[in-house]
């Protein structure tokens, strides 16, 4: 098994560099087995928000191509989907990702007000951090 950096995914999805991406594309077709951190899909989110200016609705797309590869094994699946479809309900991904890996918590607890309304009806609620 083998883990893909940021920039590799990144190169394979925008093809902006069409050597890096022809040399990504064989590597992951060589590959029986490509392991996906968490942390990867999060930076690979914001490259791909900031410096690409990509649309939340084609970055879920490109999310899920990758996900979708025969030979990609996400790390925590479940956490990974849940984080998914929290960002199609238009969650912050970083947000959405934390809150889907805090499965196992009573309470997810932030100042972030948008995060709070969105999440109060998510499995673990997201709740204000209270007052004086």
């Amino acid at each position: 098994m083998i883990t893909l950096d940021t920039n590799v995914w990144v190169r394979y999805l925008t093809n902006d560099d069409e050597s890096q991406a022809n040399r990504a594309l064989k590597l992951l077709e060589q590959s029986d087995a490509v392991f996906l951190p968490k942390t990867v899909l999060l930076e690979l989110e914001w490259v791909l928000r900031a410096a690409y200016c990509i649309k939340p609705a084609g970055i879920h797309k490109s999310l899920l191509q990758i996900l979708g590869l025969p030979m990609v094994i996400a790390e925590s699946v479940g956490q990974v989907a849940a984080a998914l479809d929290f960002y199609s309900q238009g969650y912050d991904f970083a947000d959405a990702l934390h809150l889907a890996s805090s499965d196992a918590t009573e309470a997810f607890f932030s100042f972030d007000e948008q995060f709070i309304r969105k999440g109060k009806q998510a499995t673990t609620s997201v709740k204000a951090v209270p007052g004086k």
